[in-house]
């Protein structure tokens, strides 16, 4: 994988306030992974490069979320990827867990109120090979709770939310990790 050239076309879904450089951000009214049709509009005839979604799955059932993954799956460019980071149930932290957790704690308004779902590896992997992605794991906890980390370049997609860009994770201390998978669509 390499960096995107201005040709390509990268799409954030859910992007929030989130930006960068040459990825398109959109919104839920944008591109509501639930309606295919807002899809087909916006895209047109279209297919994207390379799609990124950072914390947006676990506000999805997981029958949702598979449903959500056959979408990107038809609307990416054969050898396009999805980089999707999702909260980990497998980080071994009580306050991370319970700030995550189903239902969020809090308020309404809390970001994690409409939490559907925490996904551990082997779930959320299954969400996108199912779809007929080829998974590559990039970081997660395994079941110990032990952190992997797999080399990859934040230049193709970046997460914040990530071992490299979150700025809670310093000095050799995990602060916030996600669980973040590269899903690819096979070449033709």
């Amino acid at each position: 994988m390499t960096a995107g050239t201005a040709d390509e076309l990268r799409v954030i879904i859910g992007a929030g306030e989130q930006r960068w450089a040459g990825w398109i951000p959109t919104q839920r009214e944008d591109l509501d992974l639930l309606d295919r049709e807002s899809w087909a509009t916006w895209f047109g005839g279209r297919q994207a490069d390379a799609l990124l979604c950072e914390h947006v799955w676990e506000h999805l059932t997981e029958e949702q979320g598979r449903a959500a993954a056959r979408l990107c799956f038809e609307f990416l460019k054969p050898g396009g990827f999805l980089r999707c980071a999702v909260p980990d149930a497998n980080f071994p932290d009580a306050d991370y867990q319970r700030t995550v957790q189903v239902g969020g704690p809090g308020p309404a308004d809390h970001p994690a109120a409409d939490h559907q779902i925490v996904y551990d590896f082997r779930r959320f992997r299954d969400v996108f090979r199912s779809a007929g992605f080829e998974v590559e794991l990039l970081e997660y906890c395994d079941e110990a709770g032990r952190f992997h980390y797999h080399q990859w370049d934040v230049t193709t997609g970046p997460i914040y939310r990530s071992l490299l860009l979150d700025h809670r994770n310093r000095e050799g201390r995990l602060g916030f990790v996600s669980l973040i998978l590269d899903a690819r669509k096979p070449p033709c």
